[in-house]
């Protein structure tokens, strides 16, 4: 089941050490490599492509692909990026990784969908392992509207980037002990308020209404900041971040 994200508007102030996120990101080592083989390379585009195949796959599937050949496509699309064979093919200049990502699918689609199609289902090897049946349950949650498939993968890379950001923030907690305390402060987070007060979870985790509160305040600068760095890990420029995270802001 999809988790309630949480609105990122008020978690996004730049900490202190926020200049410290460039200029070593995934995907500027990715564009540094070009087609030459560089430590780490491959490993970042690998995680970069990891957490946005949903995105690709919404849009495939917006693109009026049935679930069958939509697997398959994103599938193969992800197999040909990773051997880099559409590194070469697209504008490396642009430099946010969502957009430089949706125009080599636009790429493939276009140029190579056909081979891609002779893939047997079943057959072949996975670069690796995407969870398509979650996909698809993603996909049919989306409301049948006119939304393009442009704007759906956009909307998906937004919504993708949360749950990395929650997921990076629950380990973190879990790895300090505090996972049961995550749990109840995550309502703080995810617009859910409302259902728990200060005091409520003060008297449920047996702590003060001041220790809690100081708590949801280091949980929610916290997830500001994994905010800003998983941001930053997807574009090449620190001049973007600003303008990618109100970006981002726009297309929730």
């Amino acid at each position: 089941m999809p988790q309630s994200n949480p609105d990122p508007a008020p978690f996004l102030a730049a900490p202190a050490s926020s200049p410290g996120l460039f200029p070593n990101t995934r995907w500027s080592v990715v564009l540094s490599a070009g087609d030459t083989s560089v430590l780490g390379s491959a490993q970042a585009l690998d995680n970069l492509c990891r957490v946005y195949w949903r995105p690709i796959y919404a849009y495939v599937r917006r693109r009026g692909y049935g679930p069958a050949d939509a697997e398959d496509l994103t599938q193969a699309f992800f197999e040909h990026f990773l051997e880099r064979k559409l590194l070469t093919v697209v504008d490396r200049q642009r430099g946010r990784f969502r957009t430089f990502l949706l125009h080599a699918c636009e790429y493939f689609l276009a140029k190579e969908w056909r081979d891609a199609r002779r893939l047997k289902r079943g057959g072949g090897q996975e670069v690796f392992s995407l969870d398509m049946v979650a996909g698809e349950e993603w996909y049919q949650r989306e409301p049948a509207n006119e939304r393009t498939p442009e704007r759906l993968y956009e909307r998906e890379w937004a919504l993708a980037l949360l749950d990395l950001v929650m997921d990076r923030l629950r380990q973190e907690w879990a790895a300090a002990g505090k996972e049961n305390l995550f749990q109840t402060l995550q309502a703080f987070l995810c617009g859910e308020r409302k259902s728990i007060t200060c005091a409520q979870a003060a008297f449920k985790l047996g702590m003060s209404e001041g220790a809690i509160r100081t708590a949801v305040h280091r949980l929610r600068q916290r997830y500001g900041e994994i905010l800003r760095t998983e941001v930053a890990q997807t574009l090449s420029r620190p001049e973007d971040l600003e303008d990618e995270l109100r970006h981002l802001l726009a297309v929730l």
